[in-house]
């Protein structure tokens, strides 16, 4: 005997899903007119380019500027990505009227296809599909959240934070040597904070840091919350930390490597990055303090010869080119840099523990803290 046939019942769309709908749907109607028209159809998207960011010193953010490009249907160069936003932004709407969700992965493989009658394949790698769905985002003014998109968590976290995580309760000071993984989306529709005891937040770069200082208990010890971003932070690391600095206001202070790409990292979580600059605002977080490394520490905390990385030319090439950059322009970030350069040579984090095991735990950053030896 057959089973019943479960009835489905389709979610109720959410404000934000109705607008976000209707900007979809403003796309295509604007090319349908346009092709009625017998006009070429086309798309203007701002760029998203270092030659059309600018840096707001007021805000201390890096903004997107107005310059735009365009991607026209009957022009060669363009057709293929101009076509391939379309299919993301229809992939998209499925999404939001079906009330799913899919990772950025899979929506690589929603819309890859092969062309009727050809070879031709709409997409050959994720590689092509990322940068269409950030272009869509910029196009209709609509986060990668609101079009149902998520990657993958990346991050970890324990402390003094009770948090709400779409309906279960979650206490981080029980989260055990694991941590609770940051999720993709950390919008406030579905992570709430509860109840908070921590007095500051503490943001490493390498996840090894961060479970050195959660089997030393740091967060318990000195009350706070302790974050890892696993590398360069991924959105929902950045949102998190964006969120946890406006509502809960606390002082948030970062521990990196001490070369360039860990200078950007830090950079990245102050004042945005070139990339995502139209998404500043929400993920930016001007307020962060650098705690270190500083290319000073090697003579304050005596560290030996044998922890020091000699400078690629990549590396001098990177750094110069940070140097030269608006919001490293201050005088004590210009002699960090030059610092750095001066010496020859670059440390990681983990070389603290030529010192002993726990000594970024029980001297190093409390050292810091204490003389409040950092920079903004």
């Amino acid at each position: 005997m057959a089973a019943a046939k479960k009835a489905t019942t389709k979610p109720k769309a959410s404000d934000k899903d109705v607008r976000t709908l209707r900007k979809i749907e403003q796309l295509a109607q604007a090319a349908v007119r346009t092709v009625e028209k017998k006009e070429n159809p086309a798309l203007s998207i701002r760029m998203r380019a270092l030659s059309n960011v600018s840096f707001n010193e007021k805000k201390r953010i890096i903004e997107l500027g107005q310059k735009t490009q365009s991607r026209e249907f009957f022009n060669t160069a363009m057709a293929r990505k101009f076509m391939q936003t379309f299919l993301i932004a229809r992939g998209c709407k499925t999404l939001i009227d079906e009330g799913k969700t899919v990772s950025i992965r899979q929506m690589f493989y929603m819309t890859k296809h092969t062309l009727q009658g050809s070879s031709e394949n709409t997409f050959e790698d994720q590689s092509e599909s990322d940068p269409i769905i950030e272009d869509l985002e910029v196009g209709i003014d609509a986060l990668r959240e609101e079009l149902h998109l998520f990657a993958n968590k990346r991050g970890l976290v324990v402390g003094s934070l009770v948090v709400n995580d779409a309906g279960d309760e979650i206490d981080l000071t029980r989260m055990g040597r694991g941590g609770w993984g940051i999720p993709s989306i950390c919008e406030d529709d579905q992570l709430r904070f509860v109840r908070n005891k921590a007095e500051f937040i503490l943001c490493v770069e390498k996840q090894a840091v961060w479970h050195r200082l959660n089997e030393d208990r740091f967060w318990e010890k000195h009350k706070c919350i302790l974050m890892t971003t696993e590398g360069q932070a991924a959105r929902g690391s950045r949102r998190l930390l964006q969120r946890m600095a406006t509502e809960l206001k606390l002082p948030i202070y970062v521990l990196v490597d001490n070369d360039p790409w860990g200078l950007y990292i830090y950079s990245v979580l102050k004042q945005g990055s070139i990339n995502l600059a139209y998404e500043s605002m929400r993920m930016a977080v001007p307020g962060v303090r650098f705690l270190g490394m500083s290319s000073f520490d090697y003579k304050k905390f005596t560290l030996p010869k044998a922890v020091e990385i000699k400078l690629s030319k990549e590396d001098i090439s990177r750094a110069e080119q940070m140097k030269a950059y608006p919001w490293f322009k201050d005088k004590k970030w210009q002699r960090e840099i030059q610092e750095l350069l001066k010496n020859g040579f670059k440390m990681e984090v983990d070389a603290l523990l030529t010192k002993s095991i726990s000594f970024i735990t029980e001297e190093y950053i409390p050292k810091k803290l204490r003389d409040k030896d950092f920079l903004q």
